[in-house]
């Protein structure tokens, strides 16, 4: 089978026991936790792969991926007993990653990132995050990153467009404009 109808399966399910149960709120921002340690420590996939560890270990480290201090919500901790009963922990960010889609589009929640040169304030980003909520009717869910790369400028990525108003990339389109006009001369 495939691992994106798995995942989908899994994560249709959470979102249905999830609803039932009235913790929606509180699983999606686990999932949301724990799919972005998935991200920042890479080597908790290979662990969870890893055949040597037995269930309860594996739980442990979920469960300290998801929660630093305190204990996870109950119907998460359901999910993740029954991932690992079926052998299913290589999915596991699959299944996040799913269940935090399905979320965004039962609540109409539109996520958009902000990649500027420097930090932006929080009145800047409120500002931003108000208008794009307003132009899509939906909430929306900002984040922002700095990358110094950019040397200037802003991208703007809104569920699937983009925005890119960055120096380096202006500097790169000139850099092409003249390559071109080089080659028609030669």
């Amino acid at each position: 089978m495939d691992q994106g109808i798995i995942s989908m399966r899994y994560a249709k399910a959470l979102m249905s026991f999830a609803q039932d149960k009235g913790t929606e709120d509180v699983v999606y921002e686990e999932c949301g936790t724990l799919s972005s340690n998935f991200v920042s420590y890479p080597n908790l996939h290979v662990a969870l792969e890893n055949p040597i560890l037995s269930s309860g270990e594996k739980y442990k480290l979920i469960c300290a991926a998801t929660v630093k201090d305190g204990d996870m919500d109950a119907t998460f901790t359901d999910f993740v007993k029954l991932v690992l009963k079926n052998r299913r922990e290589h999915l596991l960010q699959s299944m996040c990653l799913s269940f935090m889609d399905l979320y965004r589009q039962s609540k109409h929640i539109g996520v958009a990132r902000l990649i500027t040169a420097v930090p932006v304030s929080e009145k800047v980003a409120n500002r931003i995050r108000n208008s794009a909520s307003s132009m899509l009717h939906a909430r929306m869910e900002l984040h922002t990153e700095v990358n110094p790369s950019l040397e200037g400028g802003f991208i703007f990525d809104i569920n699937d467009y983009r925005l890119d108003a960055s120096i380096a990339t202006q500097l790169r389109r000139v850099k092409q404009q003249f390559i071109d006009k080089n080659r028609r001369i030669v």
